[in-house]
């Protein structure tokens, strides 16, 4: 299983990630099973989207969106409950419109799920902690 560093983006091979108390990247030393939201930009995006074995939640959001700013800590109380299941990241659609129009990215705060690279769902509009695990647990296989 491959699983990129949240903190310096190396591509991680693991073996058994369901057993394992605790996994450091190879490169940085620093815990695999981090929950905080990786924060993307131009450089590292596809590398988290196409190399993680894991399906990645974006949420795209910006600064001036008080919905935005409203879901960010349930963004990141939900992360709490998918260490090394789900990735959980960040992209400021302001700072890197590219990406979010490939997506195409209309509303904020939209949250998109890829697997092995694709997108696999999507949902508009803030949402609690509970309702993020719930929708998840829902796409998520």
């Amino acid at each position: 299983m491959h699983i990129v560093c949240p903190f310096c983006d190396t591509v991680n091979r693991v073996e058994r990630v369901e057993s394992a108390k605790d996994i450091k990247c190879g490169n940085c030393k620093k815990s695999l099973k981090d929950t905080h939201p990786v924060e993307l930009n131009a450089r590292n995006f596809r590398t988290h989207i196409e190399k993680n074995d894991i399906p990645v939640v974006v949420d795209f959001w910006a600064p001036w969106c008080a919905p935005c700013l409203m879901m960010a800590p349930q963004f990141e109380e939900a992360a709490k409950h998918f260490p090394l299941k789900i990735r959980f990241a960040k992209v400021n659609s302001d700072n890197y419109p590219e990406i979010a129009g490939m997506y195409g990215i209309m509303g904020i705060p939209t949250m998109i799920v890829f697997k092995n690279g694709k997108e696999i769902a999507r949902t508009s509009g803030a949402m609690s902690s509970m309702q993020i695990i719930n929708w998840l647990n829902s796409v998520v296989s």
